[in-house]
């Protein structure tokens, strides 16, 4: 399977879904990698602190909050 990163304008290619997309600007993709990298750390911070339940949710909703986040810039 071929990766393409997700700040470049190539990352239709491996999308069956979104058949469309619009060009984003410089700081649009600086603003979702920012995003990502965010959520990234948070969701290593909650891996170093255990196992449970409870961190299991806040990792899904980690990742669910950065899903809607890149949603928005990338609308």
């Amino acid at each position: 399977m071929t990766q393409v990163d997700s700040a470049s304008d190539d990352r239709t290619a491996n999308n069956a879904v979104r058949h469309t997309y619009r060009v984003l600007s410089d700081a649009e993709k600086a603003q979702m990698v920012a995003i990502k990298d965010k959520g990234a750390e948070l969701l290593t911070l909650i891996d170093s602190i255990g196992g449970s339940r409870e961190l299991s949710i806040a990792k899904t909703k980690t990742e669910e909050a950065v899903m809607w986040a890149v949603k928005h810039v990338t609308a």
